[in-house]
């Protein structure tokens, strides 16, 4: 059964090539277009697509508020397009406050150097969202007041497709409550997300108080253009302090650094601490930044004195390098498959049989507040 489409643009030209790239997929069908946002409320009603590829800037009725009203209506997976400025990254931000579960450039030529790859991912994208069994709305963070003002501070390779992973006996599952905390000490804790990281992302870290005891390294497939404006939303939002990582930050307890979109964050022992590096990295990696490449050296920088989570996700980065952090005796936690918006990179670490843990978004960041309090 194909995966029915609802295309959403003002442009004529933009819907007609969007159309033909989905219809070339066998599982994807394009069942109707529209023009503004108001169009597209009405045959979301109407025609109930599985997925729906929506433009931001139209008249009538702009992308944003289409995916608001679509959403408390009819919620329906949702892609936004987006142009790579710093206007069109808080705009796609906005979108996914709003209901949309994921995001690409508009420019085909942003999306990957080879046109041939460039429409690959975008049916993958739509088929990814279009297979969720059953469409939950993700639950939208709470809007914490403004904290007050404070000071402002190669080698894995992986790829787009999920690879096939051995079966592994299930691991413990916590959908409606968190764990125990296990008593261990912990001196780093890592997160690695992709497709739904943003929502899940300030989900969790809008828990966070102001003095948790851990540095925190941020790995969000994300487009250059987006990082520094999704650290200033985070930092903005939670009580912690967010920023975009930057070479030679020394890293400090109750500061998460977001790795920048188009570049690959290590990280370095110094002293007690750690220092990161920020690397253009090999022009054939796949992600950037790359989950297996920071979890990779941050098993040799830290051993397993790390607690390393990986979120919802297309495909299998963070696999490999949470492979390496396991067998220095870090403990690695995946997301369940209920709250995750695609799940791949945590089905790849849990079937793996490297998570010791599968848990709801909803619990997750309790979990991590117990697990990463000091005894």
């Amino acid at each position: 059964m194909t995966i029915k489409v609802l295309v959403v643009d003002d442009s004529s030209f933009f819907r007609r090539r969007v159309s033909e790239i989905v219809n070339q997929d066998p599982e994807l069908e394009v069942i109707a277009t529209a023009s503004n946002g108001a169009e597209a409320v009405k045959m979301a009603a109407e025609l109930n697509p599985q997925v729906i590829t929506m433009d931001i800037e139209m008249p009538v009725m702009d992308g944003i508020t289409a995916v608001r009203e679509i959403m408390a209506k009819c919620p329906t997976p949702i892609l936004m397009f987006s142009s790579l400025t710093h206007d069109g990254a808080r705009a796609t931000l906005d979108a996914l406050d709003a209901g949309a579960l994921d995001f690409l450039p508009k420019r085909f030529e942003d999306i990957a150097t080879n046109k041939d790859d460039a429409i690959l991912l975008l049916q993958q994208r739509v088929k990814a969202l279009g297979r969720r069994r059953i469409f939950r709305p993700v639950a939208r963070a709470v809007v914490a007041p403004t904290p007050a003002s404070r000071p402002t501070t190669s080698g894995l390779r992986t790829s787009n497709i999920a690879a096939p992973v051995p079966v592994a006996p299930p691991v413990r599952t916590s959908p409606t409550a968190s764990i125990r905390a296990s008593g261990k000490q912990y001196k780093l804790l890592l997160i690695g997300t992709s497709t739904g990281g943003p929502v899940a992302l300030q989900k969790i870290l809008t828990q966070f108080p102001a003095n948790y005891p851990h540095p925190i390294l941020l790995i969000q497939h994300m487009p250059a253009a987006f990082t520094p404006a999704f650290a200033s939303r985070l930092n903005g939002l939670c009580n912690i302090e967010v920023k975009e990582a930057v070479n030679g930050d020394v890293l400090k307890p109750g500061c998460a650094y977001l790795a920048p979109g188009g570049m690959q964050m290590m990280i370095e022992r110094a002293g007690a601490t750690g220092r990161l590096k920020i690397l253009a990295g090999s022009a054939d990696m796949n992600y950037k930044p790359c989950v297996d490449i920071t979890f990779a050296s941050a098993s040799k920088a830290f051993g397993g004195d790390i607690l390393a989570v990986v979120l919802t996700g297309m495909g299998a980065d963070g696999r490999e390098g949470a492979r390496m952090l396991k067998s220095a005796g870090a403990t690695i936690w995946a997301q369940d498959e209920a709250s995750c918006v695609v799940y791949g990179m945590p089905q790849a670490v849990a079937s793996a049989g490297i998570a010791t843990q599968s848990i709801a978004l909803d619990n997750m960041a309790e979990s991590i507040l117990k697990e990463s309090a000091r005894g």
